[in-house]
């Protein structure tokens, strides 16, 4: 069985990468018996210039994407789509657009441990945000999460009122940019393919099993 290492660019904010999380699972499901997927999970930010206490998100959203209706538009579809993958969706209980730095510093500190610890950070960020309108720009909501997880509540408490990693995180960030990153989510397969967007599982699934059939070939050739 081939292995693929699929990392994925996103924020916690991003609703599509919510989704985009949802479907990938769904697509390795398909494959899990023809390929192996191991995942990491790379920063983004959608909103760098947001203050460390955050936004007002109601607000925030109707000048970004032009006014109340649009907004009623965009979280209808994707409360839609959303429901296909199990994700509820309640775009209402969202009060404060966080800034994301310190949950994704979050994020490589649950990676220093495991990638399953890590997964499990990140899902637990997104249903955090999106399913229950928690502030995860908020250390305590941080904290509950570092705990909920298996990680040391006392030493991520440390780690988040320092400046630990940040450099590191913005870092990676601006090297996914200069990569051509400029919009989330984004899967970047065995560092040669990309695929962006909250691509279908049947895509997914798709280009796994061709890049583990181009990789299956190419040990062959060198054979």
């Amino acid at each position: 069985m081939q292995r693929i290492t699929i990392d994925v660019v996103s924020d916690v904010v991003c609703p599509w990468c919510y989704l985009g999380k949802a479907r990938l699972e769904l697509a390795i499901a398909e494959v899990q018996d023809e390929v192996g997927v191991d995942i990491n999970w790379r920063p983004y930010r959608l909103n760098p210039d947001y203050p460390p206490e955050g936004v007002d998100q109601k607000e925030a959203l109707e000048q970004k994407l032009g006014g109340a209706e649009r907004v009623a538009q965009a979280h209808k579809m994707l409360t839609d789509f959303g429901r296909e993958v199990g994700i509820n969706f309640d775009f209402e209980a969202i009060e404060i657009g966080p800034n994301t730095l310190d949950a994704h510093r979050l994020i490589h500190w649950a990676m220093v441990e495991d990638r399953e610890k890590q997964d499990r950070v990140v899902n637990a960020l997104f249903k955090a945000n999106f399913e229950e309108g928690s502030n995860v720009g908020d250390h305590a909501v941080l904290l509950d999460i570092a705990e909920q997880v298996g990680l040391d509540r006392a030493v991520i408490a440390s780690l988040l009122a320092s400046d630990a990693d940040r450099d590191l995180v913005i870092a990676e960030i601006e090297a996914a940019q200069k990569m051509g990153v400029n919009g989330v989510p984004f899967f970047i397969f065995d560092q040669q393919y990309a695929v962006s967007g909250a691509q279908t599982p049947d895509v997914l699934a798709g280009a796994l099993r061709d890049i583990a059939k181009a990789k299956a070939e190419a040990r062959i050739g060198l054979n």
